[in-house]
């Protein structure tokens, strides 16, 4: 039986997070890596018809001059995540795979993205409407899936952080959001959402894996519905907010009172960079400290930083401090330390999602996909962020569809 063809369409094409996947799919296509890491290699999902790593074509967005052999060999060199020799056996598919990238938007990025860019990206950024770049993302979006005769496409953002947007201004319906595209001093939309916007418009699925505003606002999730199409965000939880989702519910189900939960965050990769903007940062800090009120059902004292180290790389270390009340009111502590490669934590949780989107999607599942919750911080459109409760709702859709 012919297999299907499916685009993956990665926004930040060149970062660490995409590289790692495009090296993942290469590696794993071609019988030179496990399966470590990958939800959707567990055996719950055997039963699913779940693309397969051949059936890929990649490409991307990206504002940066460099290549997918560069960008991998320095998480080889600088940060010890890639092994050279694969990187060696895969570059001429890295070679090929450069041809099919693109550049992409600085629509309200920050300025400490916008430092990155190349001078072509930034000489069209000052001239280029949202709507006008919503077409050129489209254009691109278009002639990727005619000259490779793809079945499908899946778009998927992996760019920097932005800045926050108010999201009270964002007109609810999309019939008034829409006006405001070609008024680019009266929209507050970041790059993220236009690129939400290109791929919905087209009818093809999203997904935000960043904390960036994406498809999270509701006229573009009403745009979703009315093209047939899917999207879920935002913003992996990979690390320090996973452990968050799975020990709060313990204190929560043993009655201890959280009186206190400090958290302290330290890397030195393109995100750390861009993070270092006291603007995207608290964009970041948003999403990771959130869930604790609606897990244990009251706030405790919280307090999340995230700071730059250059000479870590992409090695993110946090430590956490968890004060709490027992019996009689004696107070105890947790400490954990977390330590793991920011890119290759998140790439196969990239390469999950794409894969139960694109399945999701085919058995025409439509708008926000709540069973994703457990790959998410922030999921949109569900509160519940107990870890096991959320992979509860991802086994119970694979037993339904399965």
């Amino acid at each position: 039986m012919a297999r299907r063809k499916i685009g993956l369409w990665l926004i930040g094409a060149k970062g660490g997070v995409a590289t790692s996947v495009t090296v993942g799919l290469v590696a794993l296509r071609k019988g030179l890596a496990g399966n470590f890491g990958l939800v959707t290699q567990l055996p719950l999902f055997a039963n699913l018809d779940l693309a397969q790593w051949p059936d890929f074509v990649i490409g991307g967005h990206e504002i940066r001059q460099t290549t997918l052999h560069d960008a991998a060999m320095l998480l080889a060199s600088n940060n010890h995540a890639l092994d050279s020799d694969l990187i060696a056996k895969c570059k001429p598919d890295l070679d090929k795979i450069d041809k099919n990238t693109r550049d992409g938007t600085l629509f309200n990025v920050g300025n400490r993205i916008e430092q990155f860019a190349t001078d072509e990206v930034k000489k069209r950024a000052g001239k280029e409407s949202p709507r006008a770049a919503i077409e050129r993302i489209q254009a691109d979006l278009k002639e990727f899936v005619q000259t490779n005769k793809l079945d499908q496409l899946i778009v998927v953002n992996l760019a920097s952080t932005e800045p926050p947007v108010d999201e009270a201004a964002i007109p609810a319906k999309w019939k008034d959001l829409t006006k405001l595209l070609d008024k680019p001093k009266k929209c507050s939309l970041g790059a993220s959402s236009l690129y939400a916007i290109a791929t919905l418009e087209l009818g093809y699925p999203f997904i935000n894996f960043t904390p960036s505003l994406g498809s999270a606002p509701a006229a573009i999730c009403e745009l979703a519905i009315e093209k047939e199409t899917c999207h879920m965000g935002h913003d992996g939880k990979t690390g320090e907010t996973l452990l968050k989702s799975v020990l709060a519910p313990m204190f929560a189900a043993r009655n201890l009172q959280v009186m206190s939960w400090v958290g302290h965050n330290i890397f030195g990769n393109m995100d750390g960079k861009v993070l270092d903007d006291p603007a995207n940062k608290k964009t970041k800090v948003r999403s990771k400290d959130h869930l604790l009120h609606q897990i244990l059902g009251y706030s405790p004292q919280t307090l999340v930083t995230i700071e730059y180290i250059e000479s870590l790389g992409d090695w993110k270390t946090a430590w956490d401090h968890i004060h709490f009340r027992g019996f009689l009111g004696t107070p105890m502590t947790l400490q954990f330390t977390w330590q793991g490669c920011d890119s290759l934590l998140a790439a196969p949780l990239v390469i999950d999602l794409v894969r139960l989107t694109e399945c999701a999607h085919r058995r025409g599942e439509r708008g926000l996909l709540t069973f994703l919750a457990s790959f998410f911080k922030s999921p949109l459109g569900i509160s519940e962020n107990d870890f096991v409760r959320q992979f509860q709702m991802l086994e119970a859709w694979v037993k339904k569809v399965g």
